[in-house]
């Protein structure tokens, strides 16, 4: 049981678990900012341009009955518009994110080419400036052999 639970307070302490948390509260508060706009200033927007205020209040979109059951369609109505109003912060706030995040490793990559540019160049070995040295002098006496040391050279150093 204490294993159990030393890996629960793990678990629930980790830095996901209390972002998505946080993420979790600040939708719904979100969601109900959303909802009071919609309620509160979008249904009598449409009320006024539909007319559809009713003795009971406001009546958006109305209901319809069918056997006696009242279906109404103007909560369903309010409900899309709510969504369509949090999709659409959603949209713009992660596309913001991501184009962030894309200048982000662009100038990443940037830096990282920049440092690459910049590094000197690593000097021959000794041994192998002496090699170099050797096969220029023995291009005068015997270009053919020097030829073919310069050859062994370039697949050494691959």
């Amino acid at each position: 049981m204490k294993k159990f639970l030393a890996e629960f307070k793990e678990f629930a302490l980790k830095g996901n678990v209390m972002d998505m948390a946080i993420g979790v509260i600040i939708g719904a508060a979100f969601g109900n900012i959303v909802t009071a706009l919609t309620e509160n200033f979008i249904n009598p927007l449409i009320a006024v341009i539909f007319g559809g205020n009713s003795e009971d209040g406001l009546q958006i979109g109305g209901q319809f009955a069918i056997r006696g059951v009242a279906f109404n369609y103007g909560a369903f109505l309010s409900a899309v518009v709510n969504f369509l109003i949090i999709a659409l912060v959603l949209f713009i706030m992660l596309k913001a994110i991501n184009t962030a995040t894309e200048k982000a490793k662009a100038l990443a990559k940037k830096k990282a080419d920049d440092e690459a540019a910049a590094a000197p160049v690593p000097e021959d070995p000794a041994d192998v400036k002496l090699l170099k040295e050797m096969v220029a002098i023995m291009k005068e006496s015997n270009p053919e052999a020097a030829k073919k040391a310069e050859e062994k050279l370039a697949a050494d150093a691959k």
